[in-house]
């Protein structure tokens, strides 16, 4: 690692994740990193290969993915030769859910579209989350107004576990920086315009300009925009 030239502002940045990493792993284990295989995903994919392998990486599979996350997906595997654990919806839930409201009820209200969410992701999320003391993301403050506050390190009171989020204070073009220069796989859909990887449906490329969630159930506020996998309950 120590051959590929990266500027000392990422070289430090590199070295503190590295660090938040190695932390986790000794005092938080068992962890796990929740990759969608989005681009700040792939970083900490790669930067907990090299740095922290203990570490475990799951995903969400909701059912309503595109095929270049799955293609990532098996390419990510044999790359770095690691088992990716994945976790599905309940069956009973997801039927009675879509028998329901149809298939698609995403479309007609926000109210619907965070149940759908709830049945695909929130819920196989908590599965994922039993028995583990730490989670990992790739949230940076800078995607959206709904994360601009994001700590490095909280603990997250509805799982019972602690939650980091090493890339917090990265760039976009700090991430793609890195990507670039260690060569580390990414999904195809960054190049079709699409900054945000989420389900097919609910997710479109962007245009010049445009903020980088642009693209996530664009028919929405966006201070209201999250799947609910990192928003706290009240009450």
């Amino acid at each position: 690692m120590s051959n590929v030239m990266v500027n000392p502002e990422l070289r430090n940045k590199i070295d503190s994740v590295a660090g938040v990493l190695q932390w986790v792993q000794r005092e938080f284990s068992p962890a796990a990193l929740a990759s969608s295989f989005g681009a700040e995903d792939m970083v900490l994919t790669d930067l907990i290969q090299r740095f922290a392998p203990d570490i475990a990486i799951f995903t969400l599979d909701t059912g309503r993915l595109n095929e270049q996350t799955h293609r990532l997906h098996e390419t990510t595997r044999q790359r770095y030769g690691v088992e990716i654990e994945v976790w599905y919806p309940d069956t009973q839930a997801l039927q009675r859910f879509v028998r329901d409201n149809g298939i698609n009820p995403f479309y007609r209200s926000v109210e619907l579209r965070q149940a759908c969410c709830s049945v695909r992701k929130v819920q196989p999320l908590s599965r994922a989350l039993t028995g583990r003391r730490a989670w990992i993301t790739g949230l940076r403050r800078t995607q959206s107004v709904t994360r601009n506050r994001l700590p490095l390190h909280e603990y997250d009171t509805d799982h019972g576990l602690e939650k980091f989020n090493p890339l917090v204070s990265w760039s976009e073009q700090q991430v793609w920086t890195y990507i670039r220069a260690f060569d580390v796989p990414y999904n195809e859909l960054h190049d079709l315009g699409y900054p945000s990887v989420g389900c097919a449906p609910c997710t479109r490329a962007i245009t010049a300009g445009e903020d980088v969630r642009a693209g996530r159930w664009w028919w929405e506020n966006p201070a209201d925009k999250e799947c609910g996998l990192h928003v706290r309950k009240t009450g």
